[in-house]
């Protein structure tokens, strides 16, 4: 049986480099030295929500087939994922806010808040919310109403927790997924049973808190990295800037996880 080899892949074609060094168009006059900075750190996120949104998927995979092994392997990589995600802000973050302002006019109505993947991650993650994604195209819409059908990282996780021989309440199991999971006392003491006597899945628990973690910590420090380029102002296209990305600080995306802490 013969390979399919191709003898004149390269580098920059396989990764098709010179269309991806292509995409930096900076609109400011001279332009200004660092939209391009801004710029590549935006790009790169998008790469990275679209990295997550394909590791989310197979690790939901993995948990709903029972396969403790290659869960832990996914959910920590994306564990690792958001860490990088987090230390890119600090590259943001050489940034001066008068750096910034020299070309955050030109920016226009653009705004981080229409990321459409960044609102399928939130998708996945169990975000259950009509407005998430009304500023967004039909076609983009459509994708994410698909997502908050189907179940969540945390749905499939339930699944896996009941698949190891643990009695996840069968009304959990089968709720309506098009809805937001709400913390759940009987949830939460099956899950204190898994810590005691399951160490496998509550390994499988552990890297999901460090998910959760690293979701809250990437979001504070979104935050503090906008509030110390523009204060207070009124975010590019129009958001409202600081003030509603501190409202999604400490939402905790997988509460009964965190519920039980305090009964150990």
């Amino acid at each position: 049986m013969s390979e399919n080899f191709d003898s004149a892949l390269t580098y920059t074609s396989y990764l098709a480099v010179d269309e991806l060094l292509k995409l930096q168009r900076p609109i400011s006059t001279g332009p200004e030295h660092d939209e391009m900075l801004f710029i590549i750190i935006h790009q790169t996120y998008e790469l990275w929500f679209k990295q997550l949104i394909h590791e989310f998927k197979q690790a939901q995979v993995a948990m709903e087939s029972g396969d403790s092994h290659y869960s832990l392997a996914i959910l920590g990589r994306i564990r690792t994922i958001l860490k990088v995600c987090v230390t890119q802000i600090d590259i943001l973050e050489t940034m001066t806010p008068l750096q910034f302002n020299a070309f955050r006019s030109y920016l226009s109505s653009s705004s981080g808040f229409q990321s459409a993947q960044f609102r399928m991650v939130e998708a996945l993650l169990g975000r259950r919310d009509s407005k998430m994604a009304g500023h967004l195209p039909l076609d983009i819409q459509e994708q994410i109403e698909e997502l908050t059908a189907r179940n969540s990282v945390w749905d499939s996780a339930l699944v896996y927790i009941s698949k190891r021989g643990h009695a996840i309440p069968k009304d959990v199991l089968d709720r309506d997924k098009s809805t937001g999971y709400v913390a759940n006392t009987s949830v939460q003491e099956v899950l204190l049973e898994v810590h005691r006597n399951d160490p496998e899945s509550a390994m499988v628990c552990e890297r999901l808190v460090d998910i959760d973690e690293g979701m809250q910590e990437w979001r504070y420090r979104h935050v503090k990295m906008v509030e110390r380029t523009i204060g207070h102002k009124i975010g590019t296209g129009g958001s409202s800037g600081v003030a509603y990305l501190s409202s999604t600080l400490f939402n905790p995306t997988f509460p009964d996880l965190w519920e039980i802490r305090s009964s150990f």
